[in-house]
């Protein structure tokens, strides 16, 4: 980890899942239900695999460890339609410190957008959901670009989006894939730990870690 500095940036950038919504504990579960309803035992382990990377790489993660035949689609739209169950009657739940950080960078007058493995619609949904939608300069879903996490091109369209070089912004991750991609792209990385700790070699290029999203505030100064 790099050693306390100030910057303020131009621009932010969030992850969305297991980042500002709690969502990533609740799919290991789902994943699970739907595996057995096809005859697979999808563990935990399978499931943290497939975390913060684009729905085509976890799909092959499935089926290197299934094999060819593993009915992918078919399973993940029973996923997604459990998920969706879940969402429609307890809603989202959102991380600790997220509405604290969100109001802290309107107010500093700091622009911020979504950059999300899923895609484009389900990145709305989720939003909408959490009621923080309407808060975004710009939100970029993972069919936007050919290169999923941890691939930069998804940071350094956000970036893009939010009108600002990627070196004048911020990037907050709680996925290993994530973390890879922001520093490809050349952004200062924030690691918020969710449901993994990435490996060390990966640390050592996050720009800090911390806590929840609320000790961002402290940290970017923006209070002052």
């Amino acid at each position: 980890m790099k050693t306390l500095d100030t910057f303020l940036p131009k621009a932010v950038i969030f992850d969305m899942d297991g980042l500002m919504l709690d969502t990533e504990n609740m799919t290991i579960p789902h994943w699970e239900t739907a595996g057995n309803l096809f005859g697979y035992k999808i563990t935990k382990d399978i499931v943290l695999r497939t975390v913060g990377i684009s729905s085509i790489e976890a799909k092959n993660v499935f089926l290197k460890e299934f094999g060819m035949d593993f009915p992918y689609k078919e399973i993940q739209e029973e996923f997604r339609s459990l998920m969706k169950k879940e969402i429609e009657a307890t809603g989202v739940q959102k991380k600790k410190g997220l509405d604290y950080l969100l109001e802290s960078l309107t107010t500093a007058g700091i622009p911020f957008g979504v950059a999300t493995s899923s895609s484009r619609a389900t990145a709305f949904y989720m939003l909408e959901k959490a009621g923080i939608i309407e808060k975004f300069t710009a939100i970029t879903g993972g069919d936007e670009v050919k290169n999923g996490k941890p691939s930069p091109d998804i940071f350094l369209l956000a970036a893009k989006k939010l009108g600002f070089s990627p070196s004048v912004c911020v990037g907050f991750e709680d996925s290993t894939a994530g973390l890879r991609g922001l520093h490809a792209a050349g952004i200062r990385s924030i690691f918020i730990k969710d449901i993994i700790e990435p490996p060390q070699e990966v640390l050592d290029t996050v720009w800090h870690k911390l806590d929840d999203l609320s000790q961002a505030v402290q940290l970017l100064e923006l209070n002052k």
